[in-house]
C-alpha cells in the first residue's frame, strides 16, 4: 500500500466548518490536548521556554480510508503556553513502537525516523520524546520540567524520598539523556498502577486516558512537592528594585561579553530585587557552581553564571571545559562561544545576555527560577545537579548544533540605537526599520505617542520610548542610561528630530524663530553627540551616527534662513564628530533628503505655501526632481540603515535621498 504523507480535506459545504482531514477523532483531541497543553505551559514554574511536551492519542483514517493509531506529539518550535491544533505533529504510532525495539538508534536517524512517521509532511518535526509518548500506554501524557520537582530530586539524599513525598502511583527513574535512551528506560519499566513518573533533575511525566484527569494528577504531584519544599511559589522577582551602578559599567560589561563572543550581545540588567539579594550573597561562585536545574538549561544560561566581572577569566574557565569534555561529543562538534549568559554582580546585580533579547530574557527567567530551585534544595540536604559531562552532553548536542547551524540572522541582531524624532515621519520610519532588523531601539520624541508607537507588534518588546525636548541634556541622558540598563549599550545613533519654521524672509525672521530653529536642528545634535559618544566608543562593531540632514544644506531657498542655517551648524558638526571620532572607532554619516512629505513637518498648509512660492500645484511640488519620483520616509530610512549595515570604510559622507536635485548636483 502506497501511503500518502499529506492529506487534505475535502471541500466544506458554504457555512461550514471544514472536518479536519484525518477525522472528526483527531479533531477533537487535538482541541482537547491543545487545551490541556496551554495550562500547563502557561504557567512558568511547570514549563520555561520551550521546555515540556504533551501528546494524545487518537484514531485517524488515512487517504486510503483505512483508520489509522496515532500519537499526536508536541512539535518542536513550539510553546506549550500558546500552542495551536497545528502544533502537533500526527504520527503513526505502530512505527514508534517499532522503533523501539532497535537496541540503539542515534538522534539524527531517530528524527528522521519521526518525520517519516508523520501523516503530513507540513507538519512540525516531533518533539525528541515521540518516542516514550508512543509507548505510555494512556491516550493522554503531560511532560513538564517542574520547579518543584525537580527542585525534590536535586536535593541530596533525596533517594527514596521522592516516592515517599509523592506516594503511590509514582515511578522515580534516575536521569539519562532524552530520546531514545530515556524511552528504552521508560520501555523497560514495569508500568503496573503507575500514572506517573519522575524523571531524575529532568521533571515529571503524568498521563491518563483524560486530559483534565493528566493535568489534575499533574498539579496534585507539583504541589505535593512544593508543600514538602516549603515554597508556593517559584521564580518570583521580588519587589522592583532601583537598577545600581553607572550604566556605561553596564555597556562596559557588554563590550566584553561581545568581544567574547565574537558578535554583538544585548545585555539586560534585572531590576528584580530578589535577584539582586542573591547575586550578593557570600560565596556565590560555590554556590552556582554546581550545574543547571534542567538539562535543558544549560543551552540558554551554560552551566554555570559568571559571578564578577571577569570575562576573560570566565572565558578560559570555559573553554578548558570544553577540552576536558570535548570527547564526549557525539557527532560532528562546533565549539560554541565562551560567553557568559547570566551575570551576577554584587553592585549590578542579575544582568543575562544573549544574541537576541528573546534569548537574553529566557536566560534572566531561567536564572530566577534556577535560583529558587538551589535554595530550596539546599534546604533540604543540599543542592546537587548534573556533572559537567551530563551537561556538556546537553549542551553540544548534535541536534543543539544542528538547530544553531540553521539559525538565521539579521543584521543588527545584539545591537542596539538610540533614535531623535521617533515618534512620527522619518525618525518612525528609521525605529521600524532598526527594529526589522534585529536591533532594539530607544526612541525620544516630544510627542507621547512615542512610548507606545510599536505596541502590539513583533519589534515591541525590543523598543522603549522617551517622552522629552531632544535638546534637553536630563532628556538625552536618560534616554542613553535606559539604552544601557535595557539593552546593554549604544551601538547607533540616529538624529532625526528637526522642525521647519515658518517662511520668513531674512529682513523680517523672528528671534523666537532662529532660536528655536537653532535649539532644536542644531543644540540638540551636540547635546545628543556628547551623551553618546561614550556609549558609542564601547559599540562591539563600532559605533555609528547617522543625521538626517536636508538638500538645503547644499542649496538653500527664499525663506528658509532659519532652517537652512541650522541644519547647516548640524552639518558642520557631523563632519567634526567625524574627524574627532574616527580613532574610536566611530563612523558618522549623513543622508541629504528633500521634499520627504509624509513627515509632521510638511503640513498642508505648509506644503501649498511652498508650491505656490516656486509656481507649481501641490502634485508638480511633490515630484520636482530629476528622477519624477515622490520620496518617503520609507526610503530616507533604508538609506539610514545602509549607513548602520554596512559601508564600513565609510565616515565623513553625504547621501542625497532627493530623486535628484539639478541644484544640489
Amino acid at each position: 500500500m502506497n501511503e500518502a504523507t499529506t492529506t487534505r480535506p475535502s471541500p466544506a459545504a458554504p457555512g461550514a466548518a471544514a472536518e479536519h482531514p484525518l477525522g472528526p477523532d483527531v479533531e477533537a483531541a487535538l482541541a482537547e490536548i491543545t487545551r490541556a497543553s496551554r495550562a500547563l505551559g502557561g504557567d512558568p514554574a511547570l514549563v520555561l521556554h520551550g521546555g515540556g511536551n504533551t501528546s494524545i492519542k487518537a484514531t485517524g483514517t488515512d487517504v486510503t480510508g483505512e483508520p489509522v493509531e496515532l500519537v499526536l506529539v508536541k512539535g518542536s518550535g513550539w510553546n506549550l503556553g500558546s500552542i495551536e491544533p497545528a502544533g502537533f505533529a500526527p504520527l503513526r504510532r505502530r512505527r514508534l513502537l517499532d522503533l523501539l525495539r532497535l537496541e540503539r538508534l542515534d538522534d539524527e536517524r531517530m528524527v528522521n525516523e519521526l518525520r517519516q512517521a508523520s501523516v503530513d509532511a507540513a507538519a512540525p518535526t516531533a518533539s525528541i520524546e515521540a518516542l516514550l509518548h508512543a509507548h505510555l500506554p494512556a491516550r493522554v501524557a503531560l511532560h513538564s520540567h517542574a520547579d518543584a520537582i525537580v527542585a525534590l530530586t536535586h536535593a541530596a539524599g533525596h533517594d527514596g524520598r521522592v516516592a515517599e513525598v509523592l506516594g503511590d502511583g509514582v515511578l522515580v527513574l534516575p536521569y539519562v539523556m532524552p530520546g531514545f535512551e530515556l524511552a528504552k528506560l521508560v520501555a523497560g519499566a514495569d508500568l503496573t498502577g503507575i500514572d506517573a513518573i519522575v524523571l531524575s533533575g529532568h521533571g515529571l511525566f503524568t498521563f491518563a486516558d483524560g486530559a483534565d484527569a493528566a493535568l489534575a494528577r499533574h498539579l496534585e504531584l507539583v504541589a505535593r512537592a512544593s508543600d514538602a519544599l516549603g515554597i508556593t511559589a517559584w521564580g518570583e522577582p521580588g519587589e522592583v528594585a532601583p537598577r545600581r551602578g553607572d550604566p556605561l559599567e553596564v555597556a562596559r560589561l557588554r563590550a566584553a561579553i561581545s568581544a567574547a563572543a565574537e558578535r554583538p550581545m544585548f545585555l539586560v540588567q534585572s531590576d528584580s530585587s530578589r535577584a539582586l539579594a542573591f547575586a550578593g550573597r557570600p560565596g556565590l561562585a560555590e554556590l552556582t557552581s554546581r550545574g543547571t536545574a534542567t538539562p535543558e538549561h544549560v543551552i540558554h544560561t551554560k552551566r554555570a553564571p559568571l559571578v564578577g566581572r571577569d570575562v576573560t577569566r570566565y572565558a578560559a574557565e570555559y573553554r578548558a571545559y570544553v577540552e576536558r569534555n570535548r570527547a564526549r561529543a557525539r557527532g560532528p562538534f562546533t565549539e560554541l562561544d565562551p560567553a557568559p549568559r547570566v551575570v551576577l554582580d554584587p553592585e549590578l546585580g542579575l544582568l543575562t545576555a544573549g544574541a537576541t533579547l528573546g534569548a537574553a530574557r529566557a536566560a534572566a527567567d531561567v536564572a530566577s527560577h534556577t535560583m529558587d530551585v538551589i535554595d530550596a534544595a539546599d534546604r533540604h540536604g543540599g543542592y546537587r545537579s548534573f556533572d559537567e559531562g551530563e551537561s556538556f552532553d546537553i549542551e553540544y548536542w548534535s541536534l543543539e548544533q544542528a538547530k544553531l547551524a540553521a539559525a538565521k540572522r539579521r543584521p543588527l541582531d545584539g545591537e542596539v540605537a538610540v533614535v531623535t524624532g521617533a515618534a512620527s515621519g522619518i525618525g518612525r520610519a528609521v525605529a521600524a526599520a532598526l527594529l526589522a532588523q534585529g536591533a532594539a531601539v530607544v526612541g525620544i520624541d516630544l510627542n507621547p505617542a512615542v512610548e507606545t508607537a510599536f505596541a502590539g507588534t513583533s519589534a515591541g518588546a525590543g523598543w522603549r520610548g522617551v517622552v522629552g525636548d531632544v535638546s534637553d541634556a536630563e532628556v538625552l541622558d536618560a534616554a542613553f542610561s535606559l539604552a544601557a540598563r535595557d539593552f546593554g549599550g549604544v551601538d547607533v545613533l540616529v538624529v532625526a528630530a528637526g522642525i521647519f519654521p515658518e517662511s520668513q524672509a531674512i529682513a523680517d525672521l523672528d528671534d523666537a524663530v532662529w532660536e528655536r530653529a537653532m535649539r532644536v536642528n542644531a543644540t540638540a545634535v551636540v547635546r545628543a553627540l556628547r551623551a553618546g559618544h561614550p556609549y558609542l566608543s564601547l559599540a562591539p562593531r563600532g559605533g555609528r551616527v547617522v543625521l538626517v540632514s536636508t538638500k538645503n544644506v547644499a542649496a538653500p531657498g527664499p525663506g528658509a534662513a532659519a532652517y537652512s542655517a541650522s541644519k547647516t551648524a548640524a552639518a558642520q558638526l557631523a563632519r567634526v564628530a567625524a574627524l574627532e571620532w574616527a580613532g574610536d572607532g566611530i563612523r558618522v554619516n549623513q543622508v541629504d533628503p528633500d521634499a520627504v512629505f509624509d513627515t509632521a513637518i510638511w503640513t498642508p498648509e505648509l506644503l501649498a505655501e511652498r508650491a505656490a512660492r516656486y509656481r507649481l500645484t501641490v502634485e508638480e511640488y511633490r515630484t520636482r526632481n530629476l528622477l519624477g519620483v515622490e520620496v518617503t520616509s520609507a526610503l530616507v530610512a533604508d538609506a539610514v540603515l545602509a549607513f548602520c549595515t554596512g559601508l564600513p570604510a565609510t565616515t565623513g559622507a553625504h547621501l542625497s535621498v532627493d530623486g535628484g536635485n539639478d541644484r544640489v548636483i
